[in-house]
């Protein structure tokens, strides 16, 4: 057993990805695509190691500039792990965190959750949805749909989304088995919600474009040609809406 069976079984969860989950991604880049033309904002938010493909869409090179992360420093893991996990199953926190946000009827959520049973990630859906925000769900529906629901609705994500996507992701999100250790390794649902994000990001730039619209997006800070007045050009529209944006700050 060594890492190239974990990089072959990554591919693996890629290639179904593409295969069984096209139909959906394009759906869910013509919500966005439809968004951004309407000059709306696609919230993106996710509970435990899911809050990283949440911030994987924000200020990326070759993102969207109208992404707004929802974060919480309880899923975060900066209140402590286990601090995470009970905090992603209580009731009432998704309603505190959204009435914090300029949320509108225009704007699409992408809600992250690969077990898509936990109280808060279905509470954010559930709220979307009340403020007639469209929602695309990325989630393991093998998982999903073999576990009990934590929220008092009864519901897991998939049952509350407009568009769902599977990240093709196994029961537990761990791809390897070595000899002598019980637990499961190799995590996926990562690797895989990123590539999903992406794919998302670029059917609804390829959709945009094909009407003639070009929606603002950014290139990487680090290319000599990218200056701090570049970024901020980019990102002053949002001002206002996108809680993370800093446009005071100097860059040297």
């Amino acid at each position: 057993m060594d890492f190239l069976e974990y990089i072959e079984r990554l591919k693996g969860v890629l290639t179904r990805i593409g295969n069984e989950q096209g139909e959906s991604i394009r759906r869910g880049g013509s919500v966005v695509a439809n968004t951004l033309a309407e000059g709306g904002i696609v919230h993106t938010f996710g509970t435990g190691h899911s809050h990283m493909v949440a911030e994987e869409a924000f200020f990326r090179a070759g993102g969207i500039a109208a992404i707004n992360p929802i974060l919480d420093e309880r899923f975060l893991f900066l209140k402590g792990a286990l601090e995470s996990t009970r905090s992603e199953r209580q009731i009432g926190i998704a309603c505190e965190l959204i009435d914090d946000e300029n949320v509108g009827t225009a704007d699409t959520a992408i809600i992250i959750s690969n077990s898509g049973r936990n109280a808060v990630p279905v509470e954010m859906a559930l709220e979307m949805k009340n403020r007639g925000v469209s929602v695309i769900a990325i989630t393991s529906l093998e998982q999903s749909r073999g576990s009990t629901p934590r929220h008092s609705s009864g519901k897991r994500l998939f049952e509350i989304a407009d568009v769902v996507i599977d990240n093709c992701v196994p029961p537990g999100d761990a791809l390897i088995h070595i000899d002598g250790i019980d637990s499961m390794t190799g995590a996926s649902s990562t690797v895989a919600g990123s590539a999903i994000i992406h794919s998302i990001i670029i059917e609804a730039l390829s959709e945009l474009t094909g009407r003639g619209v070009s929606p603002a997006v950014l290139p990487s800070a680090n290319l000599e040609n990218t200056s701090a007045d570049t970024l901020k050009n980019i990102l002053r529209p949002f001002a206002g809406r996108i809680k993370y944006l800093d446009l005071d700050t100097e860059i040297d």
